[in-house]
């Protein structure tokens, strides 16, 4: 827990309103179109079964039982009202869950335990955040500001975008960090080659350069001259290198003499409390005895033999969970929807469960198809090479675009099934042998992608 002063989370009270541009916590619930949601990121590196099913129970008791895991691995709870929220908060003190508060430091799911990782990112975390912790005055910081600290493997988080960035880099020389801000892995600005020595200093320089500029400042408003004018450095800059693309949540995934990790995705990031219970339940027999978020939705189990894996992996399976690469619900961004989220113009879950049945050829892997509320584009942020969003007037689409820009093409309320399925047909009819959905797409050009859309 961190002391610094994060606008719209002052601790006043359980049931206090968030306000506009903070996270919603357990201090301060975000009001949404079925009631309040808080967000949760568990201080311990993973949950027992037993947390789990707790957290799944409180989910019951004080909100709709609606959980859902966001694109960053946190925990958020549904449904809650002003006078269930403090309920919820003592639910899950009772039962022995610590939350953690303040500035999000986000290492990988598999932290401590990959060993394809260049080392532990958990120690320089955790010095970083007691650093920040002791800091006076107090740091302002905007609060969605985020700190990755990654030492790599296989669920790396070099596609996550943070606004100050600690990556592990292997020398001839030694281990170091690369600092970098405002991005992803591959389009954050570098700053500063570290040794381990130097690089709570560094980020410490970083953060109080970011505090100095406000409470709104964030990593994109940082001058890399200025702090890397303050921060010696240990070498060259490296050229950029990225490793492979981090592996899906939903798998069964072999660590070698570290063990079995059972993979799975939340289809269209939810799942209620029931069949979370039912599953952990029965994991737990299995011999799980350990479960982490993971960003894309995911969570990982951990703890099992290879034969219980693929039996708690068919049990996953049957209660709606993914369980493997190849399922096209795997392909799909969407937002909470109307009725959950008071913007949402669009049910984006019945939406999902439409495109999964009427459009497979768009669901072959290559592309996501972002699914969105409102102009917003909550869900997925970046450009899609197809976006259908809500609109007053029914459904529009966007090509190669985000959930804001101008749309190509509209579709009235209750013919998104046969616009849909105008754009499988598009794909299935003019696709070549071997080429993609997304090469397809782009090949045809957004005129005949709108036309197929409107005219379907």
């Amino acid at each position: 827990m961190t002391s610094c002063v994060l606008p719209g989370s002052e601790p006043d009270g359980a049931g206090a309103m968030m306000r506009r541009g903070a996270c919603p916590s357990l201090a301060r619930p975000m009001q949404t179109g079925d009631g309040l949601l808080v967000r949760l990121r568990p201080a311990a590196d993973g949950l027992t079964p037993a947390e789990l099913k707790a957290l799944a129970g409180a989910a019951v008791a004080h909100g709709s039982g609606i959980l859902e895991i966001t694109a960053r691995g946190n925990l958020q709870i549904r449904g809650l009202t002003a006078s269930s929220v403090p309920k919820l908060a003592a639910a899950i003190g009772e039962a022995g869950i610590a939350i953690a508060e303040g500035l999000a430091i986000e290492t990988p799911p598999l932290a401590g335990f990959d060993p394809n990782e260049i080392l532990d990112p958990r120690p320089l975390a955790r010095a970083l955040r007691s650093a920040i912790s002791r800091e006076r005055p107090a740091l302002t910081l905007a609060p969605k500001l985020s700190i990755i600290v990654d030492g790599g493997g296989r669920l790396h988080l070099q596609d996550v975008a943070a606004d100050l960035r600690l990556d592990a880099v292997n020398r001839e020389d030694g281990l170091c960090w690369l600092l970098s801000i405002g991005g992803t892995a591959r389009s954050a600005r570098p700053v500063a080659l570290l040794k381990p020595e130097r690089v709570v200093p560094a980020a410490m320089t970083t953060l109080v350069e970011l505090s100095t500029l406000g409470a709104a400042a964030r990593g994109r408003d940082l001058n890399v001259g200025r702090i890397r004018a303050r921060c010696p450095f240990d070498g060259t800059l490296p050229a950029i290198a990225h490793g492979a693309s981090p592996l899906p949540p939903a798998g069964i995934h072999d660590f070698g003499h570290s063990g079995l990790v059972l993979g799975l995705g939340l289809a269209f990031a939810q799942t209620d409390a029931a069949n979370l219970t039912a599953f952990v339940q029965r994991a737990e027999e299995l011999g799980a005895t350990e479960i982490r978020l993971a960003p894309r939705h995911g969570l990982l189990v951990m703890g099992f033999s290879s034969e219980a894996a693929v039996v708690a992996q068919s049990v996953a399976h049957s209660h709606g969970f993914l369980v493997s690469c190849d399922d096209p619900r795997n392909h799909i961004a969407t937002c909470a929807g109307k009725g959950a989220c008071a913007s949402a113009l669009m049910d984006t879950k019945a939406a999902a469960r439409l495109l999964v049945e009427v459009g497979p050829a768009l669901l072959d892997g290559s592309l996501v198809v972002h699914l969105s509320g409102c102009g917003k584009g909550c869900a997925k942020p970046t450009a899609s090479p197809l976006t259908l969003v809500g609109a007053p007037s029914g459904h529009a689409l966007v090509v190669n675009g985000t959930a804001s820009v101008a749309p190509s093409a509209y579709r009235g309320e209750n013919e998104i099934r046969s616009a849909l399925a105008r754009l499988n047909a598009l794909v299935q009819e003019n696709k070549d042998a071997g080429e993609s959905a997304r090469s397809c797409l782009t090949r045809l050009g957004t005129a005949r992608i709108a036309a197929a859309f409107e005219q379907g």
